[in-house]
């Protein structure tokens, strides 16, 4: 799992503060090629994917260059670049990008038209400004032309079918999910059993069970929740909460932050925090609350799924055996809302005709059914992917043989969030986000540390977000 959230943008997305913010960001990058590859990833069979009715040569000669973040789950990919080259004789470069900096240079590269990354890892959250724009292509028409997808091999509905519409505007699809995540509830069965307690259904019980298994004086602290400002950091978690009390962030240009269930979600967040997490939950992002829980300081966490190859890693980690996992317990609305994520692949618009059909092939190729196996159980090193893109992998026993050591219900509460869990709207898909989320992140953080009442702090985002909406 990796620190992709932090968005970073602060102003109304106009091409001039694009440019502006990204030539001050530190655009650090890595790049990675074939050189990187191990020698089996070269010889490998390549007749699954010739099974797929479509000439992948088509585009043989183009060169493309592709921007991902340094994570695990995409360096398993980049070792399969020579299968891909020997697949489609395209020239592919990988450049990484840190995640922090990745969402600038591509808006950067966008809004320039200058071409550089044929396709790079996007934010979900991005998609309606990347739309407005034009900056990238519409996927349907890839999809449906017989030429560049078979749809009996792709099988494009098999992707989760929330991160599909996380990636799509107005019904449209503009991305293709390669990796993502759910939102878990992670707690130590150890210490549940000891108290007589269960796995949260809601609220009221997550806070009961924090009570019962917070003890300063042992460093034992019966809840954290995400709690460092930003758009992706604790604004990863309020959405949740927010639409668990039956809010909403309301509609078109008029984006309500301070509704009565919003102060509810905040004051209960605050109040939660503050009674029950370590004081420096305030300034924690997912690794620091991963790694308190795999020390034993924490009972219980939510959090993305994928933080499980921390708390399990038997190197650092003093509870491994010790974990199980559940779904988010419901709000007082009835309604239990999973965080959403994806990392997907666009194809940008300013691409010639001949380098978009390149990239579509590089798009068809990474999120097919083989090569998301290929990253995960089927890859010869110790990271095994746990983000896969497609249900009928999630209920494979290969991948359940692969997740075997993540703890008790894993699979069962992950694949029920997505299917069951999942909103797309639980935060606002508006061209403004980057701006909006950041001061909504501002916002939350002033009232965890006291700064502010909870009420106070989000009338405030909300004099803010007017401005940002009236451009």
């Amino acid at each position: 799992m990796t620190d992709h959230r932090r968005d970073g943008h602060p102003t109304a997305p106009r091409r001039r503060d694009v440019l502006r913010y990204a030539a001050g960001a530190g655009l650090a990058t890595a790049a990675a090629g074939s050189a990187f590859a191990p020698a089996w990833a070269q010889g490998a069979d390549l007749a699954p994917y010739q099974a797929a009715k479509i000439d992948w040569k088509q585009a043989q000669g183009e060169q493309i260059t592709v921007a991902v973040i340094p994570a695990s789950y995409f360096e398993n990919l980049i070792s399969l670049q020579p299968q891909f080259e020997a697949l489609t004789g395209i020239k592919l470069r990988f450049e990484k990008v840190p995640p922090g900096q990745i969402r600038q240079k591509a808006m950067l590269d966008l809004s320039s038209k200058t071409a550089t990354y044929a396709t790079h890892a996007a934010d979900p959250m991005y998609y309606a400004l990347y739309v407005a724009n034009k900056w990238v292509e519409p996927l349907d028409k890839y999809l449906s032309d017989a030429k560049l997808t078979d749809p009996a091999w792709f099988k494009y509905d098999d992707i989760i079918k929330a991160w599909r519409e996380a990636d799509s505007i107005d019904g449209k699809p503009y991305g293709v999910p390669y990796d993502g995540e759910v939102t878990l509830q992670v707690y130590r069965k150890d210490l549940y059993a000891a108290k007589g307690l269960k796995a949260a259904d809601t609220y009221d019980q997550l806070v009961a069970n924090a009570k019962a298994l917070t003890d300063p004086a042992a460093r034992q602290y019966g809840l954290a929740l995400r709690g460092f400002a930003g758009a992706g950091q604790n604004m990863y978690i309020y959405p949740s909460l927010l639409r668990g009390f039956g809010g909403n962030w309301g509609s078109g240009k008029q984006i309500v932050v301070n509704s009565a269930p919003a102060v509810e979600a905040l004051t209960w967040y605050v109040d939660t925090l503050n009674k029950y997490a370590p004081p420096a939950v305030r300034n924690w992002n997912w690794p620091d609350i991963a790694d308190a829980f795999s020390q034993g300081t924490i009972a219980t966490y939510i959090d993305a799924h994928s933080s499980a190859a921390v708390i399990t890693n038997p190197e650092k980690s003093k509870v491994v055996g010790k974990i199980a996992y559940a779904r988010w317990p419901k709000g007082p609305s009835g309604k239990r809302v999973s965080s959403l994520w994806n990392w997907g692949f666009p194809v940008n618009a300013a691409l010639s005709d001949k380098a978009k059909k390149a990239t579509w092939l590089f798009i068809t190729w990474a999120t097919s059914a083989e090569t998301q196996a290929r990253t995960s159980w089927k890859f010869d090193g110790p990271a095994k992917r746990s983000g896969l893109n497609r249900l009928s992998l999630w209920r494979s026993p290969e991948f359940a043989a692969a997740m075997k050591n993540a703890g008790d219900n894993f699979i069962t509460a992950a694949l029920e969030s997505l299917e069951q869990d999942t909103d797309v709207d639980w935060r606002p898909r508006v061209p403004q986000w980057p701006a909006i989320g950041e001061t909504m992140g501002t916002a939350i953080q002033s009232a965890l540390v006291g700064q502010k009442k909870p009420k106070e702090a989000l009338d405030e985002a909300q004099a803010r977000i007017n401005q940002i909406m009236k451009g």
